[in-house]
C-alpha cells in the first residue's frame, strides 16, 4: 500500500520535472527566435548603413553568428530535454551491459 503511494509521487514528481523542462525549452526557443529576428535585422540594418548592399549584408557570416552558435545551445537543450541520443541510446546500454556482464562471467569460468 505505501509502495504504492511512493511510487505514484516519484511518478508525479517526475512529470512535473518533464513539464518543467520542456517549458522551459519552449522559453528558450520562443526567445532565440525573437531575439535573433532583432539581433540580424539590427545587423543588416548597420551593414547597409555602412554602404554594403543587402545582398552583401545577408550573406556575410557576421550577421548570422549569433543565431548559429545560439543555435547550437538550443540543439543541446533540446537533445536534453526530449531524451535525444542517436549515439548511446538505450539498445546501447543494453547490448554493453550484457557484453560486459558476458566479459566477466567468461574471466569467472577461467577461474573455476
Amino acid at each position: 500500500m505505501e509502495t504504492s503511494i511512493v511510487d505514484e509521487s516519484d511518478a508525479l514528481a517526475n512529470a512535473e520535472k518533464k513539464v518543467k523542462d520542456l517549458k522551459g525549452f519552449y522559453l528558450h526557443f520562443s526567445l532565440y527566435i525573437l531575439a535573433n529576428i532583432i539581433i540580424v535585422a539590427m545587423n543588416v540594418m548597420i551593414r547597409i548603413y555602412e554602404g554594403e548592399s543587402l545582398y552583401d549584408a545577408l550573406v556575410n557570416f557576421g550577421t548570422f553568428i549569433t543565431p548559429f552558435f545560439w543555435g547550437i545551445g538550443l540543439v543541446f537543450h533540446a537533445v536534453k530535454v526530449f531524451d535525444y541520443n542517436p549515439f548511446l541510446g538505450k539498445d546501447w546500454e543494453a547490448r554493453q551491459i550484457s557484453k560486459y556482464m558476458e566479459e566477466d562471467k567468461r574471466e569467472f569460468e577461467k577461474f573455476r
